[in-house]
């Protein structure tokens, strides 16, 4: 059988990982860094690269609206730091948010694609994509194929992927690999260079849906795929950790494994997002000294 173009691309990559060796160099780099990147200043760019996220099934039109107030009132009260990178959502609610954000470079982002399965017809997924960029978002979330990829039916997952990408245009496109559903680092390096190679801006361990959800392993994996897809084509893509980020040292265990593989340049809230809702507090109540519930 011919060889497709996704096995000719994959074949210009190492995607044979060994799952010990990725856990003793991880092992190393947060046992070498973590704590040297234990300052207020690395916290402060931290809670900057936090995307403030809701998507319960309790979500109301009057909670969406609490949390927009929230980080609306963030940037009178705390002028001195950076407000959110970005408020994630369902696209049901990307109209509020849009009416009722006032505060400039936080971006809308919008899980979509039938969210968090991905087990819907194509045109369902377009059509909620388009919907949601009508509305506002600024950022579409999207969830891999994951049943099609472990079958090995790489090319529907990477023509998914490429038409999401046709529909947001501009517009940022993540692609969430739920690197917890894979056996092994080599589906991941696989799953991040698939996603890359057909249009994603980030990859995204995560929907937080599925248990493992982000692990250090996991993430050290998709930078190694960042950096190898980087020096072959020039393109620059985008890093989410999501999904069970309990913990200020879970973000810093990713910071240093972002500036340890990909170093200093990927490290910017264009390049670096955190997924998640309750770090936010808890980065805050650090950087201020005392226990704040803010958001």
């Amino acid at each position: 059988m011919e060889e497709n173009k996704y096995e000719r691309m994959l074949a210009q990559y190492n995607t044979n990982i060994n799952d010990e060796e990725v856990t003793r160099k991880v092992k190393r780099i947060v046992e070498d860094g973590v704590e040297e990147n234990n300052t207020l200043d690395i916290k402060k760019f931290l809670f900057g690269s936090i995307e403030l996220t809701s998507l319960k099934a309790t979500d109301s039109d009057e909670s969406i609206l609490k949390l927009v107030e929230n980080v609306n009132k963030f940037e009178d009260e705390y002028m001195e730091l950076p407000h959110v990178a970005t408020i994630c959502v369902y696209p049901c609610f990307a109209q509020i948010v849009n009416q009722s954000l006032e505060v400039e470079g936080v971006e809308l982002a919008c899980v979509s694609g039938s969210f968090p399965s991905s087990q819907a017809l194509i045109e369902v997924k377009v059509a909620e994509t388009a919907l949601a960029i009508k509305d506002g978002a600024t950022e579409i979330d999207i969830v891999m194929s994951i049943g099609k990829f472990l079958s090995g039916d790489y090319e529907t997952v990477c023509d998914e992927i490429s038409e999401l990408k046709a529909v947001c245009g501009d517009k940022k496109l993540k692609v969430i690999l739920e690197t917890g559903l894979f056996g092994n680092a080599s589906d991941i390096k696989t799953a991040s260079l698939l996603a890359m190679y057909s249009g994603a801006d980030y990859i995204k361990t995560s929907t937080g849906k599925e248990n493992p959800a982000a692990t250090p392993e996991a993430v050290y994996v998709m930078c190694e795929a960042i950096k190898e897809y980087h020096e072959k084509t020039g393109i620059k893509i985008g890093l989410k950790p999501a999904g069970g980020l309990n913990t200020v040292r879970d973000a810093l265990t990713y910071y240093t494994i972002v500036k340890e593989v990909l170093g200093e340049e990927w490290l910017t809230n264009e390049l670096f997002r955190l997924g998640t809702s309750r770090l936010a507090n808890l980065l805050l109540s650090e950087i201020v000294g005392k226990e704040v519930k803010f958001f």
